[in-house]
């Protein structure tokens, strides 16, 4: 397993060498930069020397070459639209928040939706597995900014039991959570009833049954553990899904987290900005992912050989 974590980490490398790759040459062909919007009514001396100044008059493979220089030192520079603040310092003060709030979502998601599925699995073709698949379907079906204005319409203002914006106490980190990780809930809700399903019908579970095994023993040691390796495997891209994308549940309940710099930096054509939050999120889906395999190792030994 040791062997497996050291070589996961060295392919770490040419990943994010890709990933900056190809954000830059998205971003140059979307074209401009941020020094010439007609709102921004700037000489073009002025122009040439800013462009100077954040090397966007060189070739394109030398801005790349320094850009990578610049990551694997961890510097990911200033930014072109933000006077005076750097990329690091925006990650540093912003990016917790998203953390905190992507966490809790998936936490939600998987606290709520595994055991949702597995209810669903075990009394299947029941009132309980109907009412689960109910609440997973609108789960698919809703989108997150209607859950989130639903939220803070009855849960807040309509019976004032939390507020409707900040991210400041415990009781600001429960509706955006909820109205975020709800899709993910009924996704994980979905997989996992249909994992268990066929788990269940496995021999080696009718033969721990035949055995006179205890059947909560059986569901726990061998249904639910081998049911949870496809949950497992979703968790790891999910995560990186729901720090990232939730510009709009940081808008509608006014969270100062790194969704709103994403999307403007973007718009703006803030590439030091735009290149850093991408580099970041390619690093927490391969940390993700890598955490995906060690839990892989936990729940199916046998395939702790294979990947050593």
């Amino acid at each position: 397993m040791t062997k497996f974590v050291v070589r996961r980490l060295v392919w770490t490398i040419p990943v994010v060498l890709l990933v900056i790759l190809l954000t830059f040459t998205m971003m140059k062909q979307i074209g401009g930069n941020p020094f010439r919007q007609t709102e921004r009514a700037v000489p073009a001396s002025i122009q040439r020397n800013l462009e100077r100044k954040f090397g966007l008059d060189k070739p394109w493979y030398v801005q790349y070459a320094q850009y990578v220089r610049n990551v694997f030192t961890f510097d990911l520079g200033p930014s072109m639209v933000l006077r005076g603040r750097s990329v690091n310092a925006i990650v540093k003060e912003q990016f917790p928040r998203s953390i905190q709030l992507g966490g809790l979502a998936m936490l939600f998601a998987l606290v709520v939706g595994v055991p949702l599925g597995a209810v669903a699995a075990l009394k299947q073709n029941s009132t309980a597995d109907y009412s689960a698949m109910v609440v997973s379907n609108v789960g698919f079906a809703v989108p997150s900014f209607l859950v989130a204005t639903l939220l803070i319409y009855f849960v807040s203002l309509k019976w004032g039991l939390l507020p409707t914006s900040g991210w400041a106490t415990w009781r600001h980190k429960i509706l955006p959570p909820i109205a975020l990780g709800l899709g993910p809930m009924a996704y994980f809700a979905r997989l996992a009833r249909g994992s268990m399903l066929e788990t269940l019908q496995q021999d080696y579970v009718r033969t721990a049954r035949a055995k006179g095994l205890r059947w909560r023993r059986v569901v726990v040691v061998h249904v639910l553990r081998n049911s949870l390796i496809p949950v497992v495997t979703a968790a790891g891209p999910f995560l990186g899904f729901l720090i990232t994308g939730s510009f709009i549940i940081e808008t509608i309940f006014a969270i100062p987290g790194i969704g709103r710099y994403y999307v403007v930096s973007v718009q703006a054509r803030d590439l030091s900005v735009t290149m850093g939050l991408t580099v970041i999120l390619a690093l927490i889906i391969v940390v993700a992912n890598l955490i995906v395999d060690i839990l892989y190792g936990l729940l199916d030994p046998r395939t702790r050989e294979a990947r050593a």
